[in-house]
């Protein structure tokens, strides 16, 4: 009978090595056929995941099961690292359920593309040439070789980073009365949230009892700033640390960008709010210049705010929206249409106003293909808004603009609210948490994984130039 069992228990061990290799085989051909696709896979699995663990009794402090809209949209919201809130994180979620917002933010902050790759690395054991394509498509590198090296970056970067700012401010916590696992606690949670983008707060009210405390909010402006440069730029800083001849074209427009709207939004902020006696006007003047530095740095994605939004002038929220809509840098955990995608624009529409033939920029030429995919990025990032808030408009029968800022908000994965969104039907949640997940994704990225196939074409019409303009 021996000769007879055996070959079963063989099958039987065959069987889980079969599906393990299905599913190697299944990443595999996604990953050759469509990188877009599988991430956009892989990222609407991680949210669906988090939905459930988030609907369970455990993860909220009533011991009620949270409604799948609510859940859903929290899941949405951390994992795209966007921090919109329908319910507050402090006093609806329990421990469990806050310790799940915490890793869908880290597992989200990591990004749609490098999460792919991670998979791929996992499922093979090994980084081959489709998962480092996989990659590629989301870091922004322009050689196979760097790939492994940046991910490597990438893990190592975000934990030094995070570990640093949580040490930093764990003592600041303890000193204003918190135990020190609470204040451990809350120091990791901003930490995580600050660097990757995500907006969220563990106390219910937020930053405002520390709007003039240094000590908190500086670790934080510097979170956001540094995860809002994006990855590749983090490693050029490091292997080229200040030597700005060794810095490729895509740092020096991200670094150049991010500073002008930093300081030109930190201006414009505050000259509309500097007598607002609703938010800064009764303010010191250094108190003043801190939360005009504060809102510009967290308006382009970071989500923080010690103001109450709804008490901005009508021309602050106009500048938000402005700030919002640009983002932050390529491949990093900000959102919005990237600096970069707005300094190309920039400097296309200055050698049309030359007459140069070619668009360049620090002693390079950009490419045709990049001016194309800037010019779609911006136009479909301003269709979703359009078409979102116009339905919004519809379904919430408010004003056009509060229903414009929370929906940029949304699709720049800011998190900065005027209440809007807690207040919305089911239907306008899942409607804001689907804009959340394009605006994470990329448009460009939500295009690809959407094409039924790759097309090229082997043959060119006749040239014909329309009147424009």
């Amino acid at each position: 009978m021996a000769p007879i069992r055996q070959p079963r228990l063989q099958l039987r061990q065959l069987r889980p090595m079969n599906a393990f290799s299905a599913l190697r085989d299944f990443v595999d051909a996604l990953a050759a056929s469509s990188p877009a696709r599988l991430a956009l896979i892989v990222f609407a699995l991680v949210i669906l995941l988090f939905t459930a663990l988030l609907s369970l009794p455990a993860s909220a402090a009533s011991g009620q099961v949270t409604p799948l809209y609510d859940a859903f949209f929290t899941a949405v919201s951390a994992v795209c690292v966007t921090g919109l809130t329908v319910v507050s994180t402090a006093t609806h979620w329990s421990g469990f359920g806050q310790v799940l917002i915490l890793i869908a933010i880290q597992v989200g902050g990591l990004g749609i593309l490098t999460m792919a790759s991670l998979l791929a690395l996992a499922v093979n054991r090994r980084l081959g040439v489709r998962g480092k394509l996989i990659a590629q498509e989301g870091m922004n590198t322009g050689r196979l070789g760097e790939v492994g090296s940046l991910l490597r970056i990438v893990v190592t970067t975000t934990v030094a980073i995070e570990l640093i700012l949580a040490l930093v401010m764990a003592p600041r916590f303890m000193i204003l009365g918190e135990s020190p696992g609470q204040a451990l606690w809350h120091a990791v949670f901003y930490a995580v949230s600050a660097f990757n983008n995500a907006g969220f707060t563990p106390h219910s009210d937020g930053l405002v009892p520390y709007d003039e405390d240094l000590w908190i909010l500086v670790p934080l402006m510097v979170g956001v700033f540094v995860g809002s440069l994006g990855f590749p730029v983090i490693m050029v800083l490091l292997q080229s640390k200040l030597h700005i001849r060794r810095w490729n074209l895509h740092t020096k427009l991200t670094l150049l960008v991010t500073s002008i709207l930093l300081v030109g939004g930190s201006i414009l902020w505050g000259a509309f709010e500097w007598f607002n006696t609703q938010t800064i006007g009764e303010m010191n003047v250094a108190d003043r210049i801190l939360h005009s530095v504060f809102a510009s740095v967290m308006t382009r994605s970071g989500g923080f705010n010690l103001v109450d939004m709804s008490d901005l002038d009508s021309s602050t929220l106009v500048i938000t929206d402005m700030l919002m809509f640009a983002g932050g840098g390529s491949a990093s955990t900000a959102g919005g249409i990237k600096v970069t995608t707005l300094a190309v624009i920039f400097l296309a529409i200055v050698a049309e106003a030359r007459g140069d033939s070619d668009v360049r920029a620090f002693g390079r030429t950009i490419a045709f293909g990049a001016m194309r995919v800037a010019i779609s990025v911006v136009v479909l990032g301003a269709t979703l808004v359009a078409v979102t808030t116009v339905a919004l408009l519809a379904i919430t029968e408010e004003t056009l603009e509060p229903v414009l800022f929370e929906v940029i908000s949304a699709f720049a994965t800011v998190g900065l609210s005027i209440g809007l969104s807690e207040e919305l039907p089911p239907a306008g949640k899942y409607l804001l948490a689907a804009l959340m997940f394009a605006g994470r994704v990329g448009t460009i990225t939500l295009a690809a994984a959407l094409a039924t196939r790759q097309r090229n074409t082997l043959y060119h019409y006749p040239e014909e130039r329309p009147i424009i303009g």
